[in-house]
């Protein structure tokens, strides 16, 4: 898959890319919300892994433009998050986000949800 990774940790971002790189994904890191908007107008991304808090504007919004980006083709949006689902907020509208992880990111789950195919 082709996989866009939102975090403004640079080196969670970082090594979320190695280990996807190991299961031969392509990965593309952005380390805010507007690069990452940015990539996606250039590049068709399958999978979009977006941090809730960003230092330009939420997670949700940039979910919401990523969506929009892609103009009815497939994403699948996984949101990650040192928050449980329960105090996402305004990310945890239905339809949003197709999935949901907690940091630290359990690997096997986000394997599974790259696996699937997208809701």
């Amino acid at each position: 898959m082709n996989v866009l990774i939102v975090d403004d940790n640079k080196a969670a971002a970082d090594l979320l890319r190695e280990l996807l790189g190991l299961e031969e994904h392509t990965v593309h890191c952005s380390y805010c919300a507007q690069d990452a908007l940015d990539a996606a107008t250039a590049t068709a991304f399958d999978a979009a892994l977006v941090d809730l808090v960003l230092p330009d504007f939420s997670g949700a919004e940039l979910a919401r433009r990523l969506r929009a980006a892609a103009g009815g083709r497939s994403l699948l949006l996984i949101a990650v998050s040192g928050l449980g689902l329960e105090d996402a907020g305004d990310a945890a509208a239905p339809g949003l986000f197709d999935h949901h992880l907690q940091k630290p990111i359990d690997f096997e789950a986000l394997d599974r949800m790259l696996a699937a195919p997208v809701p």
